[in-house]
């Protein structure tokens, strides 16, 4: 698990920095990345953050890959996002599990998105609470960790005799 994250995370991160994008905008776009990646509708991921990479002018691989390795966050953050919605609106839970909400998408999609729709609008509004702070958070944390990484390298590199 280490070396995938190396390979797919870490080393692609130092790449960027190493091209001279700014730890700024690769924090963002890491940022932006996580919290739209989680956004609870599903297949809405994509759009969203390259919409959210044009508006601000980050980086499209950065924003895309974390978008891509938080998928798991989005399946296992759904059903949350939709209980926060309904507990901040004051609304009864809705009935509902990841296996019945897979089983109906394959079914009947037309039939999961009407049956699901207001549950699903009680998890953009759950996100909606969460979402926006955490990406300020996530990025005022990143920053200074990757304005870091390039000097943390170059001692690297230095000790091991590659100039």
């Amino acid at each position: 698990m280490k070396q995938f994250f190396k390979a797919k995370l870490i080393d692609p991160i130092i790449e960027l920095l190493k091209q001279g994008i700014s730890p700024k905008k690769i924090a963002w776009s890491i940022a932006f990345g996580i919290s739209l990646g989680v956004f609870p509708v599903l297949g809405s991921t994509v759009i969203l953050c390259t919409i959210v990479t044009f508006l601000f002018r980050l980086n499209l691989v950065a924003i895309q890959l974390i978008n891509y390795l938080v998928y798991p966050l989005q399946l296992a953050l759904f059903i949350p996002f939709i209980r926060l919605g309904e507990f901040v609106l004051g609304r009864e839970p809705f009935p509902l599990s990841m296996e019945l909400i897979f089983t109906m998408l394959k079914d009947d999609m037309l039939n999961a998105i009407k049956t699901f729709w207001v549950a699903n609008l009680h998890g953009i509004f759950g996100w909606f609470l969460v979402g926006p702070l955490f990406t300020v958070v996530a990025y005022k944390v990143l920053v200074p960790i990757l304005q870091q990484v390039p000097i943390e390298i170059l001692t690297k590199e230095e000790k091991n005799g590659i100039s």
